[in-house]
């Protein structure tokens, strides 16, 4: 079986990823120099390769993405109706909660405005700060990354609120589990709100104008899902009214912010460029070598897999 790999990987990744699945012949490349005759004949495809190009992949039987979204993949007639798609959930958390934690201080703590104040020589006092002991985190999204950060923050001193799209037993990590019909309930309440959301249907701008004017004047929202969570233009309007203390946004709708686009003049809010994840955290591509050797021995003994996308929910 032909085994594709679109990750830049090393000697010892390599090796150990061709250690789960004896007798397959690896292919690694790039989905810039991914071929026609090598989409054919692919067994396994780990990498996120380009969507339209997935028509002439007739032999796949798993799609291995290295992210945790999974965009068009999980559209209908995308993959090969036997094909099953996985994704690389478990492998961002660790990197992606962190960069919570330090945005979330970074607004907190007024550090984005001492960096301000930095660049322009001005050596002044920014006012009060606010701390994670004792505040109320909502955290909307349990999944790896929703979950990793709601522990740091219980372990910081943090009361942890949860909302969950399906039933399940609360963690220890948290103080309270809700569903998704609680949102606006427990909005009133929150000094963070979190978001670590897929897109979906259900998801679309769960932050609009109706669902700002329930924060807080002091709360920090905190979006590392997707953009499409979020009513860009409404944050705006809440940002510049001061609804809120701030926002910290690794991901925007539209992605890429435009230039001239107002939030970017925003002094309440941390914007980066969808990078809380990716792999800039050598952690993290070890994590999804890890999932994705899990994932070929498994294929290859018959055996479950981990990560299997529900593609009618999205995720």
């Amino acid at each position: 079986m032909d085994i594709v790999v679109l990750m830049k990987l090393n000697d010892e990744q390599k090796r150990f990823l061709e250690s789960e699945a004896p007798g397959c012949n690896f292919i690694y490349t790039k989905n810039e120099q991914l071929s026609e005759e090598q989409l054919k004949n692919a067994g396994v495809i780990i990498g996120n390769p380009p969507s339209e190009m997935l028509k002439l992949s007739k032999k796949l039987q798993l799609l291995q993405l290295f992210s945790a979204g999974v965009g068009d993949y999980a559209k209908e007639g995308v993959l090969p109706d036997r094909a099953r798609l996985a994704n690389a959930s478990g492998a961002y958390g660790l990197a992606i909660s962190e960069y919570m934690l330090g945005v979330l201080l970074e607004l907190y703590k007024n550090l984005h405005i001492y960096r301000d104040n930095q660049a322009e020589g001005n050596w002044s006092y920014a006012g009060n700060v606010k701390g994670i002991f004792g505040s109320t985190a909502l955290i909307v999204g349990l999944g790896d990354i929703g979950g990793e950060f709601a522990s740091r923050l219980k372990a910081l001193g943090a009361y942890t609120i949860g909302i969950r799209r399906t039933d399940s037993k609360k963690p220890d990590y948290l103080d309270e589990l809700h569903l998704m019909d609680k949102l606006e309930d427990l909005l009133p309440r929150a000094d963070i709100v979190a978001l670590s959301l897929p897109e979906t249907k259900l998801t679309n701008r769960v932050i609009n104008k109706s669902t700002l004017q329930l924060f807080k004047k002091d709360a920090v929202l905190i979006n590392v899902g997707r953009g499409s969570a979020i009513d860009t233009e409404a944050l705006c309007d809440a940002l510049e009214n001061r609804q809120l203390l701030g926002a910290a946004l690794d991901v925007t709708d539209p992605e890429p912010l435009p230039r001239e686009h107002r939030l970017w003049k925003m002094k309440n809010a941390v914007i980066t460029p969808h990078i809380s994840g990716g792999f800039s955290l050598n952690e993290t591509k070890e994590r999804i070598v890890r999932i994705a050797a899990h994932n070929l021995k498994s294929l290859i003994e018959g055996k479950a897999l981990m990560n299997v996308v529900d593609k009618e929910k999205g995720y």
